[in-house]
């Protein structure tokens, strides 16, 4: 195989998974991330199924296992505050304990670019401007001045991509809203959480708090039911603050102590809950992986597992195949029905963790107050491993 340049716009999860893949294959790969340098910290995430065996392929699964964070009860609060049920969250969630990993995203991130700092050209502080595709390779203007070409070009920048915008036009026709908006910030752990989280729900509206390990400090969350999205607000923190703060006016609980927090917050993530589906993943020499691709939702707890699992696979489709045409095309055929079946897990487990009207939240109280009298049991989600990876 000749030796192929591969710019990669992306340092989250699945743009140095891919990175670490392609060089390994031998690759020329340059990572750029707007961003200044990795990030840290970050809410948990998971890693189930197959993407449990793509991780210790690369081996990264013992430091994994070291920062697992292992929360082991959730307990679910009525208006009042009101303790409705208290359970162990893997059986909501379809995971198995002593096996699926809870990590700190940023433990995950840290661990990924361990394994290509060394081996990859990192450009922190900058981006792609624009892209001008030929049939010798892709022409890319970056944001800090700089112009270079190069033979691919995949996006693995997120839920908002940019480089899908540039390739492949607006994010509307491909972003599929859920009918939740939320809010995520940190606050002080003053309530004495540990290894566990706590949900407070109304119809249409929740607030919880996570505690990821021990730590000093809690992952707040208000989450609230809304028919379209605020497309006004989601440019605008002032406006994302005033808009969570009157659909939470009067509620109970700590709610009132967390818009004050939402407040001060210089942490706050606000964005609709949503999932990307796209007819296709590439188009000529750009495409696309992670949530770029097929964000699936926080609502599935399978976002990092199918970022992680799909650069695989784009990683071993580009090796295999000497045209890129043929190889993504193998990695969209291969990959696409574990990401079609487990964006579809939206439609179970966590999401119905949030109702919007009250039959549907004593319904949901209801389920939960069987499963926590019920003997926990391994009940892993047969989506989480349908795809046997090819041999690296």
């Amino acid at each position: 195989m000749n030796v192929r340049t591969v710019l990669i716009s992306g340092a989250s999860i699945a743009g140095p998974a891919l990175a670490f893949w392609l060089q390994r294959y031998g690759f020329a790969v340059t990572l750029v991330e707007k961003s200044g340098s990795p990030r840290t910290g970050g809410y948990p995430i998971d890693i189930r199924g197959t993407a449990l065996e793509v991780v210790r392929r690369m081996g990264i699964l013992p430091r994994l296992r070291a920062a697992h964070i292992d929360t082991r009860r959730m307990t679910f609060l009525d208006a009042d505050g009101v303790e409705v049920a208290s359970l162990d969250p893997r059986a909501l969630d379809g995971g198995v304990a002593g096996r699926d990993l809870e990590v700190r995203r940023g433990d995950l991130a840290t661990a990924l670019h361990a394994g290509i700092r060394d081996d990859v050209e990192l450009l922190f502080g900058d981006s792609i401007d624009t892209l001008q595709q030929s049939e010798h390779g892709v022409d890319v203007a970056f944001r800090g001045g700089g112009r270079r070409t190069f033979d691919l070009v995949i996006g693995a920048d997120g839920l908002h991509s940019h480089t899908r915008r540039l390739a492949f036009g607006p994010e509307e026709p491909f972003h599929h809203y859920l009918g939740y908006c939320f809010a995520g910030f940190t606050v002080p752990n003053t309530f004495g959480l540990a290894h566990e989280g706590v949900l407070w729900s109304t119809p249409g509206r929740a607030a919880a708090l996570y505690a990821a390990g021990d730590s000093d400090e809690l992952h707040a969350l208000l989450t609230f039911a809304r028919p379209q999205p605020p497309h006004s607000a989601l440019r605008d923190p002032r406006a994302q603050r005033d808009l969570v703060a009157a659909v939470f006016a009067g509620a109970g609980w700590e709610v009132p102590g967390l818009l004050t927090a939402m407040r001060d917050a210089d942490d706050l993530f606000f964005d609709v809950v949503s999932q990307i589906r796209m007819p296709r993943w590439s188009d000529g020499r750009v495409a696309l992986v992670g949530d770029a691709a097929y964000a699936p939702s926080f609502l599935t707890g399978q976002g990092s597992s199918l970022a992680l699992v799909g650069a695989y696979m784009l990683a071993a489709s580009l090796a295999a195949h000497p045209g890129h045409a043929a190889a993504f095309a193998a990695y969209e055929r291969d990959t696409r029905p574990f990401v079609t079946e487990n964006q579809a897990q939206v439609g179970t487990g966590d999401a119905a963790l949030f109702p919007a009207t009250p039959e549907a939240l004593e319904r949901r109280n209801t389920m939960l107050r069987t499963l926590a009298t019920t003997p926990a049991t391994a009940r892993e989600r047969p989506a989480h491993s349908s795809l046997t990876l090819p041999v690296a």
